[in-house]
This record gives C-alpha cells, sequence and structure tokens, in this order.
C-alpha cells in the first residue's frame, strides 16, 4: 500500500511539473508590449546606417526579459517594397524563429515560405539592439509586416563560447 502511494506521489509531481514547465516556456514569461505610436518598426537607412521608424498599423508585439531573442511583432504596412529596398539595409539568410502558437499573427513557417519564394523581403531592423542581437523585420508584398530578433555573427560567437575577436564590439560591463 505505500508503494502505491509513494509512486501516486512521484507520478503526480511529475505532471504538476510538466504542466509549470509547458507554461512557464508558452505563456508564463512573454508579456505583451504596447504601441508607442511612432518608433515601434524601424530600418535601418542605407544612407545613415541608423535606424528609421517607417509608417506602420495594427501593430502587436510580444516580449520576455528570460531572452533577448523572444520578441516577436506583426504589423501592416503601405509602404511598397520597391521603396524599402532603395532606402533601407536588406538582411543575408533571415530565417524567422517560431513564435508561441497562442500569438497567432505571426507563423514563421509562412513567413520563411515567403521570404523564400520572394513574396516577402527582409530588412534590418536595429543592429545591436542587445549585444550580438538584431532587430530582423519582413515584408510581404501585400504589407504585412513582421518583426523577430536574431543573434548576428558577433552574438553567435559570443553565446556559442568561441573567441569574439577585433571585428566585434567590446561586451558591455555587467552581462
Amino acid at each position: 500500500m505505500n508503494g502505491k502511494i509513494i509512486a501516486g506521489f512521484i507520478v503526480l509531481s511529475g505532471l504538476v511539473a510538466g504542466a509549470a514547465l509547458y507554461y512557464l516556456q508558452v505563456y508564463g514569461y512573454y508579456s505583451r508590449v504596447e504601441a508607442t505610436g511612432n518608433a515601434d518598426v524601424t530600418l535601418v537607412s542605407l544612407a545613415t546606417g541608423e535606424p528609421e521608424p517607417i509608417l506602420y498599423d495594427s501593430f502587436q508585439a510580444i516580449d520576455a526579459t528570460s531572452s533577448p531573442i523572444r520578441y516577436r511583432a506583426c504589423f501592416t504596412t503601405t509602404s511598397s517594397l520597391a521603396m524599402l529596398t532603395e532606402t533601407y539595409e536588406l538582411a543575408e539568410e533571415a530565417t524567422p524563429r517560431n513564435a508561441p502558437g497562442w500569438f497567432d499573427c505571426f507563423d514563421a513557417e509562412e513567413i520563411g515560405g515567403a521570404l523564400e519564394q520572394g513574396r516577402a523581403l527582409a530588412f534590418i531592423g536595429g543592429k545591436n539592439v542587445e549585444y550580438g542581437v538584431d532587430r530582423i523585420v519582413a515584408i510581404t508584398e501585400d504589407g504585412r509586416g513582421y518583426v523577430w530578433h536574431d543573434l548576428n555573427h558577433c552574438g553567435e560567437k559570443a553565446y556559442d563560447g568561441t573567441v569574439v575577436g577585433e571585428d566585434c564590439p567590446p561586451r558591455p560591463t555587467g552581462q
């Protein structure tokens, strides 16, 4: 009889721990980001090398303090891809990261397919928004836009333990 109670306790503990882990990964750390109204969507200018706001509407975003690459956003824009490519820096080999299923405006598989098929273009939205992390903005032909964070060259080196080298800026103190 004691063995059944102990086994039941172990199984119940495992179920509770599994449910808590699932909740924390999918819901717990994320929070909605409120739109500021003027600089939520930026692209890096070819002329200045600095991020500049673009026209956007219907902005939705989520972020988490647990990781610099958990940011995701969706928006719409009336800016044409032709104008954007002449003005802003394109991102090479952009691959969207998955978002939680409940953030249904961001479908990484659909966005990735649109990028591969040329129905969308990816731009640099900001360089080193956190050390080693760039903001990537993808915009489709019909004006839907998506934002995520991705590791840049320096971030990949810094987070996998390799020597960063002289081509990367020094890490900020306290990180």
